[in-house]
C-alpha cells in the first residue's frame, strides 16, 4: 500500500520511520542515494523541493511529502496510528505544539551545525553555529521544564512530538551535549532510545552511521 522514500541517516526519516513502527503499517522501502541523478530524479518527480521523505500511498493514489504531514496523513487513514495525535482536541494541540518546538528548535539548529561542516573551509559560518548552539541550550532548557511532568513530551501517551523528539535529540546531544541542570531531559532521551521503535530506527542506520559527519563525537554504545 505505502512506499516510504527516505535514507537510513536522515534525521526526518527517522521521524516518519518511528511513527510507522509504533503504528504497525506494513510499508515498502525505497532509499533514495542523493549522490546517483536517477535518485534525485525520482525524488523530484515526487516531490519537486527533491526532500525526503515522502510517502507514495498506492491504493489512494497519493503522495504525501513532509514528515508532520505524513504523520498526520497515517493518523487519519490508518486507525492504529490515531492515538499519535492525541486522545482528544486539547491534547492535539499540545502534541502539535511540542513537535513543532523539537522541529524548530532543536531539528533545524542541529542540521545547521552539522550542514556547516559539510561546507568548504572558506564558506563555513562560525557564528551561525555559535547561534545554533545557543539555541539548543535554550531550547534544553525549556523542554526539561516540559518534561518534569509526564513519562513522554506530552503526558503519558506517546505522541507524534515523540516521533519527533527521538531523532532531533539524538542527534542534537551528539553535537551539543545535553546540560547538567537538564536531568528531566536526560532521562526522557534514555526513555527515548529504549522504546521499540526507536531502537529499531537506530539499529538500521547503525551501517550509516560512520557517514555521519560528527562520527568521531558519537557515542560508542550506539555504534
Amino acid at each position: 500500500m505505502l512506499t516510504l522514500y527516505y535514507h537510513p541517516l536522515a534525521s526526518f526519516c527517522h521521524k516518519v520511520l518511528i511513527a510507522l513502527y509504533e503504528a504497525d503499517i506494513a510499508f515498502k522501502g525505497r532509499v533514495i542515494d542523493l549522490g546517483k541523478a536517477e535518485d534525485r530524479d525520482e525524488l523530484d518527480a515526487l516531490w519537486p523541493v527533491g526532500k525526503f521523505p515522502v510517502i507514495r500511498d498506492e491504493v489512494r493514489g497519493r503522495v504525501v511529502p513532509e514528515s508532520t504531514i505524513i504523520i498526520e496523513y497515517l493518523c487519519q487513514h490508518f486507525p492504529s496510528a490515531a492515538g499519535l495525535m492525541g486522545d482528544d482536541k486539547d491534547a492535539t494541540l499540545q502534541v502539535r505544539l511540542w513537535e513543532r518546538v523539537f522541529d524548530h528548535y532543536v531539528h533545524v539548529h542541529m542540521q545547521k551545525i552539522v550542514g556547516d561542516r559539510l561546507r568548504p573551509e572558506g564558506e563555513r559560518d562560525p557564528r551561525g553555529v555559535a547561534d545554533a548552539r545557543g539555541v539548543l541550550q535554550a531550547a534544553y532548557a525549556m523542554l526539561d521544564k516540559q518534561l518534569a511532568s509526564g513519562h513522554w513530551a506530552v503526558g503519558d501517551s506517546f505522541t507524534m512530538a515523540d516521533c519527533a523528539a527521538a531523532p532531533s535529540l539524538f542527534y542534537a546531544h551528539i553535537l551539543e551535549p545535553f546540560p547538567a541542570g537538564c536531568p528531566s531531559l536526560a532521562a526522557y532521551f534514555e526513555r527515548l532510545i529504549e522504546r521499540p521503535s526507536v531502537r529499531r530506527v537506530l539499529e538500521e542506520a547503525k551501517p550509516w552511521f560512520p557517514y555521519f559527519p560528527y562520527k568521531e563525537l558519537m557515542p560508542r554504545r550506539f555504534l
